[in-house]
């Protein structure tokens, strides 16, 4: 625990005065699919158990950022329900009494399976990586036949009161456009919210393609369905522009990290799977916790070092959709 001398002073604002209170958490570099975008070419050399963080290491980080200001925490991999044990270590995320959301990511895959235990542990909401409604496809996507599965997961998290439930599409030129539709008229049927997220030139994934799809032509294209009626900003709707349709359950929105980004309002820190807090998800710039943790460092200490990482956040990331990707580091590794 900090002391109060030092609770009272520290907290997490950046050299453009934004307040960081969200941090994502990856919390395993290991993924059961292989998606196109994200796995590059080759072999990713996999972390040993000794170079993830523990989960009391991890939740020690957890409860110094809140004492620092973090009060919304977004659980991520690779894929989170793969690592063993995660179900009591959500639970006692969700007891922190200075965090008000505590969310998770998820490739659905193991969903079904889990939708139980993820409402005893207390997560409420959950968003789900979906970039395609074609079995056939999905399978092209991610080297795994388990469309079926992941649709059976989010129709059982429904069902069990998760809201709300978020579907986020990475547009992929020549690959899923001809689903945009589809995915928006989902909204008319289910209370889901619809995401249609940029795509990232990160890395080295295995797929090039050949021009990118930004927000304003996808709108565009969704026209055809009915005009898009701007929903009112909530305090968990993150950086996404949101819409409904006339007469929808669920809504549309659109994360624009390339034609509009948001980088003036970003509140987001990152924490990797082996320890490193990066400030930027387009940058590779980041700093080491799990090194002074193991060797013995304070809360204080701790508290500093998260301090002084965040004086290093770039004013807004340099990634143009016609560049060359910048950022070396796979998504898998960083997290989503």
């Amino acid at each position: 625990m900090l002391n109060t001398a030092a609770e009272n002073k520290l907290k997490l604002i950046d050299p453009y005065n934004r307040f960081l209170n969200y941090l994502r958490i990856s919390i395993i570099d290991r993924c059961n699919l292989k998606c196109m975008y994200c796995v590059p070419d080759g072999k990713i050399p996999k972390l040993s158990h000794l170079e993830i963080l523990s989960y009391e290491e991890l939740l020690r980080i957890i409860t110094v950022g809140a004492q620092l200001g973090i009060s919304k925490v977004r659980i991520t991999g690779g894929e989170p329900l793969v690592r063993k044990n995660v179900f009591p270590f959500l639970e006692k995320i969700t007891a922190i009494k200075a965090l008000s959301d505590v969310s998770l990511t998820t490739n659905g895959v193991l969903l079904i399976d889990s939708v139980d235990a993820l409402r005893s542990a207390g997560i409420k909401r959950i968003n789900v990586s979906l970039d395609t409604l074609d079995r056939a496809k999905y399978k092209t996507v991610t080297g795994r036949d388990h469309f079926d599965r992941v649709w059976a997961g989010i129709l059982a998290a429904q069902k069990a009161g998760f809201y709300p439930i978020k579907l986020n599409m990475v547009v992929l030129s020549g690959i899923n456009e001809d689903e945009f539709l589809d995915f928006a008229r989902l909204s008319f049927t289910y209370p889901f919210h619809i995401r249609f997220i940029e795509y990232m030139p990160i890395g080295n994934p295995r797929m090039k393609f050949n021009r990118d799809i930004l927000a304003p032509e996808i709108k565009r294209r969704l026209e055809a369905i009915g005009e898009l009626i701007p929903a009112e900003k909530e305090d968990l709707s993150g950086p996404a522009e949101r819409y409904r349709f006339k007469g929808a359950m669920g809504e549309i929105g659109f994360i624009r990290p390339i034609s509009r980004h948001f980088c003036g309002s970003c509140n987001r820190l990152r924490l990797t799977a082996s320890g490193q807090i990066r400030t930027c998800l387009l940058s590779d710039d980041q700093v080491d916790l799990k090194g002074p943790m193991r060797k013995g460092c304070s809360d204080n200490e701790l508290a500093e070092i998260l301090i002084k990482s965040i004086r290093h956040k770039p004013s807004e990331h340099h990634l143009l959709a016609d560049q060359e990707p910048k950022v070396s580091s796979e998504m898998s590794a960083i997290g989503g």
